[in-house]
């Protein structure tokens, strides 16, 4: 019997796409994305440019892409709008030149702000799987991210079938998608392990348009060596874990964990794993990184739900080599439920996000540098930190070789105020803020969390704050700011300047 569906080239696939159009590319991170379709739309939209003529997208994903994504259309000026998160170079350059209008969306209601129709339709939905029938049944590979309801909504269905992930992936997600009001019920998920949905994403075959066969590996980013400072910070994460469970305020048999994704979150998660004093715990997060694949294969961490694998290719390949010791440790989900805020709050999770920077009230910025230029996104950070059982933010004390506190008077953004952030660590130290009131809080914070350098100059803003619930003198609350702007370092502000 003849395949109904159509084998086009990417370029072939990238020619139905017309300037002005909407599309939602599958994956979370680099991984799950679309590879070949994308650097397609890019050169299309650059022959566009070069008779004079327009050509932009929008671009709906499910978090941060690889370059064949946000980097390739980046480059190709060729971005009408972007959300919700992104974390490419060149793509970060063009949102802070004007050039490409993006709005940053908590990660858990991307999908059903589309499906409530707060943000326009898409056209084209780019979806990169493993496998497929003829009945529309998708087998999604290490990433699901909005792939559901952006197969839902879409006009058009382009599929990437990608060799590089076995067919046997089958069986490693769970797609669910919650009903909306007034009509939505519980997500019944009460423990990480929980099933609830599909193994496989059913689309209207109809809708699908062709298919593009590849063979690419994700564009997943290796990860930092752990250094002095990671190392310790992951070690003072650890501490204070170990001693929330001899105090008895986490149970002895620990609870679920989220973390963030990045070089520290990497670090941290490995110091956690190898820590006697913690027992084997799962996780439910949104991405899954390098350390908890090798914790696991050490039996430091039991069970992993997330969105996505966001591991190196040595790893994923350890995985695929693997898949039958991972089949019954490893579950992928939709967004909308990895980071669904009432999972959060039911299954207890101690959320570990990471900190631009951090005030010494403990308001935590995410995602602007100097309150303007915008870094990554929020991410899945808000998701977690808010419904958490407990929320612990990290950060180095400092960047830039020294020349910038990341503890700071008043944050330049807010992100996540005070109220919920519980504990934030540096490598030096661990500043617990429950039960604290804003002068004590800044007390804590210089105390432990601020590098030696900084200590006296954020003790004298505090003098020259007066008396008052939160001491704040206005005049000067972004004054290591502006003498970093001005000098290129925070060291040398002088208060008086301020007065």
């Amino acid at each position: 019997m003849q395949n109904k569906f159509k084998f086009v080239s990417a370029e072939e696939a990238a020619g139905y796409v017309q300037h002005g159009d909407v599309i939602g590319f599958s994956g979370f991170t680099p991984a799950g994305c679309p590879k070949a379709v994308p650097v397609a739309i890019a050169k299309r939209a650059e022959s566009f440019h070069a008779e004079g003529k327009e050509f932009k997208i929008g671009m709906y994903t499910g978090a941060s892409t690889g370059v064949s994504v946000d980097g390739a259309l980046a480059k190709a000026d060729a971005v009408l709008f972007r959300t919700p998160y992104q974390s490419n170079k060149d793509m970060r350059n063009a949102i802070n030149a004007g050039k490409a209008p993006y709005f940053d969306l908590h990660l858990s209601t991307m999908a059903q702000e589309l499906r409530f129709g707060f943000l326009p339709k898409p056209k084209f939905a780019i979806i990169e799987v493993c496998d497929w029938n003829e009945d529309g049944e998708l087998v999604l590979t290490a990433g699901v991210g909005i792939s559901p309801t952006i197969a839902d909504l879409a006009d058009h269905i382009i599929l990437e079938w990608n060799h590089y992930h076995p067919k046997e992936l089958r069986g490693f997600h769970d797609i669910y998608q919650p009903l909306d009001p007034p009509h939505r019920r519980e997500i019944p998920v009460y423990k990480p392990s929980d099933r609830i949905g599909s193994e496989i994403l059913k689309v209207d075959p109809s809708k699908i348009l062709c298919i593009v066969e590849t063979n690419l590996p994700d564009e997943v980013s290796d990860f930092a060596p752990s250094d002095e400072v990671t190392q310790q910070i992951g070690n003072n994460v650890a501490a204070f874990l170990a001693g929330e469970i001899r105090s008895g305020r986490i149970p002895h048999e620990f609870l679920p964990v989220q973390s963030g994704v990045g070089n520290i979150a990497n670090a941290l998660l490995f110091s956690l794993g190898k820590n006697e004093d913690v027992p084997p715990f799962e996780m439910y997060t949104e991405v899954i990184q390098d350390a908890v694949i090798e914790l696991m294969l050490e039996g430091n961490i039991k069970f992993a739900s997330g969105c996505s694998l966001t591991v190196t290719n040595p790893v994923l390949q350890k995985i695929y080599k693997n898949l039958d010791f991972f089949r019954d440790k490893l579950v992928l989900r939709p967004q909308e439920i990895s980071n669904n805020p009432e999972m959060v709050r039911r299954l207890g999770l101690i959320t570990i996000n990471t900190a631009l920077e951090a005030d010494i009230y403990g308001n935590v910025n995410s995602t602007h540098v100097l309150g303007t230029k915008m870094m990554n996104g929020i991410g899945g950070s808000g998701d977690f930190t808010r419904n958490s059982f407990i929320s612990i933010f990290t950060t180095p004390s400092t960047a830039k070789n020294g020349n910038i506190s990341s503890i700071v008077p008043m944050v330049s953004h807010v992100d996540h105020t005070e109220h919920s952030v519980n504990v934030l660590i540096t490598e030096y130290g661990i500043a617990d803020l429950r039960k604290t009131t804003p002068t004590e809080r800044a007390e804590i914070i210089i105390e432990n969390c601020v590098a030696p350098e900084y200590k006296q100059m954020l003790r004298d803003y505090l003098a020259i704050s007066g008396s008052s619930h939160t001491p704040n003198n206005l005049k000067a609350c972004f004054g290591m700011h502006i003498q970093l702007e001005k000098t290129g370092s925070m060291l040398g502000t002088n208060w008086d300047d301020f007065k």
